[in-house]
């Protein structure tokens, strides 16, 4: 009997071990602020509205905020901080510099959630999750639930951002990773790669990619060389849309783009270049119900990177600086 009881025991702690899930992911919830913010998600959408409306490239500006603030000691609003006299941010970091935007976006939702609920209620890290939900559905994109109860870290460093954003000169393997690294695997970076279907780049995250690969479309390269010059300077700053199909739509245009050599930075047609993720790649261009389906998923797992949650972190009252 007590060998019985012994075998159970272990099956039982071996199960509940496989249970387990990391207490900061488990105290997200979608329904965290039903009592204490009912209103967040509308007032979220509709800050959003506006932005789309005056500029339908926000909505992409501010899906990559929230990427690059996961990214980085996870979706703790980090990315949002100022520099000042004791803190170097991501701001300026190789990855953002010049090229982050839509922090007054976020400034504006955050001023009307703590003036509809009690200021210090609703942090920073969870008004970027849901704008950037919304910025893809009013792209055209899908809607889903977002989990909440993130809190907004005090600090943040340059470094950080440096070391953990992939490159536009990423190999797939490199992507492969980097984002295995946060715990995503390779179809969640695929499709999280596919927020490339709305949004542009500069000039200088693919100048090397239309002068100097070869798997790129020889039309399309020559297009691209008209706004990008062959050396850094002047037309670095210059926009090309990510998606050459719909920019502005948020559907499974960038992998059709793919299959036909036309990925505007290079990170891009490594997911279609004779490597481990080209299946996927080619999957969601037949398929752009699979593709969003498994961004939904990949975008609530990316969510739960590293949340900081109950006492850890602080409801900043200012997203730009810690209290």
């Amino acid at each position: 009997m007590a060998a019985v009881s012994m075998a159970a025991a272990v099956v039982l702690a071996t199960v509940a071990s496989l249970l387990v899930v990391p207490a900061a992911v488990a105290q997200l919830s979608t329904s965290f602020y039903s009592g204490s913010c009912a209103s967040l998600e509308s007032i979220v959408r509709s800050g959003m509205v506006s932005a789309v409306q005056q500029e339908p490239r926000m909505g992409a500006s501010i899906l990559r905020l929230f990427f690059h603030d996961c990214f980085v000691n996870g979706c703790d609003g980090s990315v949002l901080l100022d520099d000042s006299s004791t803190l170097t941010g991501e701001k300026n970091a190789g990855p953002n510099v010049n090229s982050l935007r839509g922090f007054e976006v976020i400034d504006a939702i955050k001023s009307r959630v703590d003036a509809a609920c009690n200021p210090g209620t609703v942090s920073c890290a969870d008004i970027l999750a849901v704008a950037a939900r919304d910025g893809v559905n009013l792209l055209g994109g899908p809607t889903w639930a977002v989990p909440l109860g993130r809190r907004d870290a005090r600090t943040t460093t340059q470094a950080a951002a440096n070391s953990n954003l992939p490159s536009p000169s990423s190999s797939a393997a490199t992507l492969i990773s980097a984002f295995a690294s946060k715990g995503l695997d390779s179809r969640d970076m695929v499709a999280l790669s596919g927020a490339h279907t709305i949004g542009a780049a500069r000039c200088a995250s693919f100048r090397s990619r239309v002068y100097n690969d070869t798997n790129i479309n020889a039309g399309f390269a020559t297009r691209r060389r008209q706004v990008c010059g062959p050396q850094s300077g002047g037309t670095d700053g210059n926009l090309a849309p990510l998606d050459a199909f719909s920019s502005v739509r948020f559907d499974n245009g960038y992998y059709r783009n793919l299959l036909s050599r036309f990925g505007l930075l290079h990170s891009d047609q490594e997911l279609f270049n004779g490597g481990p993720v080209d299946s996927i790649a080619q999957q969601y261009a037949g398929n752009g119900g699979a593709f969003s389906a498994d961004f939904v998923t990949a975008m609530v797992k990316m969510g739960n990177i590293s949340p900081l949650t109950g006492s850890n972190g602080e409801i900043r009252n200012n997203c730009r600086i810690p209290n």
